[in-house]
């Protein structure tokens, strides 16, 4: 991965959590949301996002085995919790129960934030970040 791709510092008792969250609600996949801060510019080398709180979200989806919508209501709560704690929206994750840990084709239509899509591999454990609809692969760094 180059010094230029964006990062996301992702504190590994949140890691943890994701994880958490991705194998309660196996076979579906889970949905939930990051809250933290931009650490610099993202499209500059060494900027990207600091990750501090994890917000687990409801699957909604008519197909839950194999796509994800967040219930409005959850993810509505979570966005006003981070707004409270100062924090923004600094990713989402969801989680591909059989894998592979790389977005859809669904997943790059649906993106709608310009933030980091996290997808948890259950069968691998594998879990990487996107930016989307682009495609361009984030850097996840543990951080304590």
């Amino acid at each position: 991965m180059s010094d230029a791709a964006p990062r996301l510092l992702l504190p590994r008792r949140l890691e943890t959590q994701l994880w958490q969250h991705a194998r309660r609600d196996a076979p579906q996949e889970c949905v939930g949301v990051l809250g933290g801060w931009q650490v610099g510019d993202w499209s500059v080398a060494g900027g990207g996002w600091q990750a501090s709180r994890l917000y687990p979200l409801v699957n909604r989806a008519a197909h839950p085995q194999r796509e994800y919508l967040a219930e409005a209501a959850g993810l509505l709560r979570a966005l006003k919790s981070m707004r409270a704690e100062a924090l923004e929206l600094v990713a989402i994750y969801h989680s591909h129960p059989h894998g592979p840990a790389h977005f859809s084709l669904t997943d790059q239509q649906q993106a709608a934030y310009d933030v980091p899509y996290l997808i948890a591999d259950l069968f691998s454990g594998h879990l990487s970040a996107y930016l989307l609809p682009e495609g361009v692969e984030c850097e996840l760094r543990p951080d304590e």
